[in-house]
């Protein structure tokens, strides 16, 4: 458990630098999209605060995988749903979303369609990678 929680610290400080830099591009996409030309202080401070501790946690979730016990299913259940409730409350609490049904439900399709592709890509890439170095040891062993 100590080995987890180093390596989540770990993965969440290197990732945590991240926020700020999405945040930025965030605000940028939002004026050249939407107008927005001002921020008070208070928007800009949550952004900058909600956003890295988002990143920090997005990055530390990762460390789920290294651990052996879990089985992968499980570790993708916890991962998604930490990183849902991570993204929605960041949202909500920058207010990019509205607080409703409509919206959340949006949200959460859009959530669930983008991590499962995400994940397709993932164990396609592995499964082709597994594939040509299983090939590569039935040349060698031949």
């Amino acid at each position: 458990m100590k080995r987890f929680v180093l390596e989540f610290l770990r993965r969440g400080a290197i990732a945590s630098g991240i926020g700020p830099i999405v945040l930025a591009v965030l605000y940028m996409i939002m004026h050249q999209v939407a107008g927005v030309d001002m921020l008070s202080v208070n928007q800009v401070c949550i952004g900058i605060i909600s956003l890295t501790l988002l990143a920090f946690i997005a990055g530390g979730l990762n460390a789920l995988y290294q651990i052996e016990r879990l089985p992968l299913l499980v570790a993708i259940l916890i991962h998604g749903s930490a990183l849902y409730v991570g993204y929605l409350a960041t949202y909500l609490v920058n207010d990019w979303l509205d607080l409703g049904v409509i919206p959340i439900v949006a949200f959460s399709v859009i959530f669930v369609v983008g991590y499962i592709a995400i994940w397709v890509i993932i164990y396609s890439i592995i499964r082709r990678n597994t594939a040509r170095i299983n090939e590569m040891l039935k040349q060698r062993n031949a």
